[in-house]
């Protein structure tokens, strides 16, 4: 069966968030600064890395959208609290997907919540 586009699109940028949220807890406790990511509008944005982090702040897709309950904390402790960001389509609510962690394994995509 042929995944559907948009599917895949949103399974791409699940993938590249689990990856951005590993780099960023890596270097939260390299340095011993707390960070934590939230969505904003258009976007999303690391707090309590330097702007020269590298780090992007924008989705691949423009219709991507994220919710979250809280900021998502990203250490500089070993083992951080089970968090979940749900990503959508702005053209397709209905497809969501679920990157998570549960706090002692890395970032991944969960699939549909």
């Amino acid at each position: 069966a042929l995944r559907d586009s948009g599917q895949t699109q949103l399974q791409r940028e699940g993938e590249r968030l689990a990856a951005l949220l590993e780099s960023a807890r890596a270097r939260s406790r390299a340095s011993g600064v707390p960070v934590r990511w939230q969505a904003v509008r258009g976007g999303f944005r690391f707090d309590g890395l330097p702007a020269s982090s590298g780090l992007p702040t924008q989705w691949l897709d423009a219709n991507t959208r994220a919710f979250v309950l809280a900021p998502v904390l990203l250490g500089p402790e070993p083992l951080i609290a089970p968090q979940t960001v749900v990503l959508s389509q702005a053209s397709h609510p209905e497809r969501r997907l679920q990157v998570g962690t549960d706090g002692l394994r890395p970032f991944a995509v969960l699939g549909a919540p």
